[in-house]
């Protein structure tokens, strides 16, 4: 094979996956409703690390929260478009219940520390590893958002970016219900 066919096709690939890439971000995340390991709305698995300033982040301590749990990291570029907008809703939303989350995917907790300060972010954030990964069912790319209703199970994932609107609505839904009695 030529050094020229080689070229014309890893250009070619480079821009398939461009093209593949700009139509999911385009389209916006996609929903997976019910989604479980075990079925529809089954358990969130519990996680224990630490935030970025050493304390525990537990999701049990959220039980009776609706949480918006956030698979991030610095280097993604979608991310950084959602992230202001999850700021908003817990802004908005937090003293009505919702708690989000955020983990950050990073190999480190330096540019997460630097992100958290330039982005103003007002919710917890930890550092993930491939273990918590795998409790989610494997990370195929990122942004992965999971919204967890007050009884502790998964509603909804998103893949990609989430649409500020579809979220709040999801959200507001689930903060309408009781939370479930000790």
């Amino acid at each position: 094979m030529s050094n020229r066919t080689l070229a014309l096709i890893t250009i070619a690939v480079v821009v398939l996956v461009g093209v593949l890439y700009f139509k999911r971000n385009q389209a916006g995340s996609v929903r997976v409703a019910g989604f479980g390991l075990h079925g529809v709305h089954s358990p969130a698995p519990d996680f224990t690390l630490s935030d970025l300033d050493g304390k525990q982040l537990a999701l049990a301590n959220y039980k009776g929260k609706v949480v918006l749990l956030d698979f991030w990291a610095t280097w993604c570029v979608p991310c950084r478009q959602e992230i202001p907008q999850f700021v908003e809703l817990q802004n908005r939303y937090g003293s009505s219940g919702l708690q989000v989350i955020g983990i950050s995917m990073d190999d480190s907790d330096k540019p997460v520390r630097d992100f958290y300060r330039q982005f103003h972010i007002n919710y917890p954030v930890g550092i993930g590893d491939s273990k918590l990964e795998q409790l989610y069912g494997g990370l195929i790319g990122l942004p992965i958002n999971f919204v967890v209703g007050r009884d502790g199970r998964i509603y909804s994932k998103h893949i990609g970016v989430t649409p500020g609107a579809g979220i709040e609505q999801e959200i507001k839904a689930l903060l309408a219900t009781p939370a479930p009695s000790a």
